[in-house]
């Protein structure tokens, strides 16, 4: 019950200490944890909602304790995967559409190619009209895993009568948040504008990731490819050949999946993303890369609904799924007819609420146009200019790969009266503490070593500062 939360914060087990309250349900639906926390899965207590827009039970109030041993109606390494792995909203995977919906879904990618972007847009409005009243996830930024977590380990000090937790701070060298941008070249136009976009990248010192179609759209620039890696940017596979039909069936994809693992090996591409972020994180084992990012946080807008509700990556099986968190450039000018930069400036600030992690999507296809372009030059302006005043991690989606597995493999020990991380990759790891503020948590990052109490008794290291 409590890998889920362990995994969040590389805390010690003993500050994690829950059971069960009753025997679960058969049944899993929707309920509350509080007033704000929309959870899914099977519950001991109350009952379960099959829409998120019902009236929900809450569940905080059948929260107990024995002892220090913290008791709840529900399994939160459960619920957490529930969310994380979008099996709440099962029914928009590709291969779960009634035949209706998948004929007009074959009809759109077979005519897609030769319809502009003025008409796509048209068609795509229609069909998403109405997303402004779904209320989860949480639209324009949804940290439901963030906020459970934060809970749990609130009501665990709270039965442990402790008022601190040390755990392994989420980013290298106690950065607040991370910075992750990406690329996604769709079309000819796209790969021939690579280039100009690096030099936009580089004259802000930002380095992102490209990720290149190998089959149908484009013949790969294998000069580019070698340009891209010379210039300290990153190569990823996207798709196969971006026709809307990899995840219409498993047998599909199966077949797919092969070819696509050939690519990455040919192209010594670690990372992977499926096109229109068309995804089933339950198949994706197939998949022979280190890490994923298909899975947007919040999906009111993609043609598959859904959304991982966390702002953090996480492991599925042996890939890392870096989730998308903003809304891609594509949905923010042609959807949503938006050319500002509010919107992601208000996604960043809810991100960085929680110390997540800022992930953007840009396609070069799409800030050809002076329009677009200048208000991409304006994010790279606000990130860095947001840089100067807070201590952020700008990183290549290769390189959060390797600290997550680094940090997931870190654990916080005591020895003799002082709290340690061990682990490799302990030289950029930061120690940090979970702290009891009212009724919810601060965290603070170790800065000067003074005394703190120990579970055992014993005194432990740990002086901080705290982390809005």
């Amino acid at each position: 019950m409590n890998t889920a939360l362990i995994d969040h914060y590389r805390c010690p087990g003993s500050f994690a200490d829950f059971a069960l309250s009753g025997v679960l349900s058969d049944d899993a639906g929707y309920f509350r944890l509080g007033q704000d926390t929309i959870c899914y899965g099977q519950s001991a207590s109350g009952f379960r909602a099959s829409r998120a827009d019902a009236v929900l039970y809450d569940v905080l109030n059948d929260v107990t304790t024995r002892g220090s041993s913290t008791l709840l109606p529900f399994n939160p390494t459960d619920v957490i995967d529930n969310l994380r792995l979008e099996r709440y909203a099962k029914r928009f995977r590709p291969s779960t559409l009634d035949p209706w919906t998948q004929s007009l879904r074959s009809a759109y990618y077979l005519l897609r190619p030769l319809m502009h972007v003025n008409v796509r847009k048209h068609v795509q409005r229609a069909r998403f009209n109405g997303w402004r009243s779904l209320v989860f996830p949480h639209w324009p930024v949804d940290t439901t895993v963030e906020n459970l977590s934060e809970q749990l380990l609130f009501c665990s000090m709270k039965a442990k009568d402790t008022d601190r937790v040390p755990f392994v701070w989420f980013w290298p060298r106690g950065a607040r948040s991370c910075i992750v941008m990406t690329h996604d070249v769709e079309a000819e136009s796209g790969q021939s504008y690579c280039t100009g976009l690096m030099d936009i990248d580089d004259s802000f010192g930002v380095k992102a990731s490209f990720q290149l179609v190998p089959e149908g759209r484009y013949r790969i620039s294998t000069a580019l490819v070698e340009s891209i890696r010379d210039r300290a940017f990153e190569v990823n596979i996207q798709d196969l050949n971006h026709d809307g039909h990899l995840l219409r069936d498993k047998e599909e994809f199966l077949r797919r999946a092969h070819r696509i693992n050939r690519y990455g090996e040919i192209y010594g591409a670690r990372g992977f993303r499926a096109a229109v972020l068309y995804r089933n994180q339950d198949w994706c084992d197939a998949l022979n890369f280190s890490y994923d990012m298909s899975v947007p946080n919040v999906a009111h807008l993609d043609p598959q609904r859904g959304g991982c509700c966390t702002v953090m990556p996480y492991f599925v099986g042996d890939i890392l799924e870096i989730p998308l968190t903003t809304t891609q450039d594509y949905m923010l000018f042609h959807l949503l007819g938006d050319y500002s930069l509010d919107l992601w400036k208000a996604q960043t600030e809810s991100i960085m609420k929680k110390n997540g992690l800022v992930s953007f999507l840009i396609h070069p296809d799409y800030v050809i146009e002076k329009r677009a372009r200048d208000v991409y030059r304006g994010l790279l302006g606000f990130l860095r200019h947001l840089g100067s005043r807070e201590k952020l991690w700008f990183a290549l989606p290769g390189e959060v790969d390797q600290w997550w597995r680094a940090r997931s493999k870190m654990r916080v020990v005591n020895h003799d009266g002082q709290w340690q991380i061990e682990g490799p990759g302990v030289e950029r790891a930061v120690l940090a503490f979970a702290k009891s503020a009212g009724d919810h948590l601060e965290y603070e990052i170790d800065a000067e070593p003074r005394a703190v109490e120990a579970p055992d008794g014993a005194r432990a290291l740990g002086g901080s500062k705290s982390v809005k």
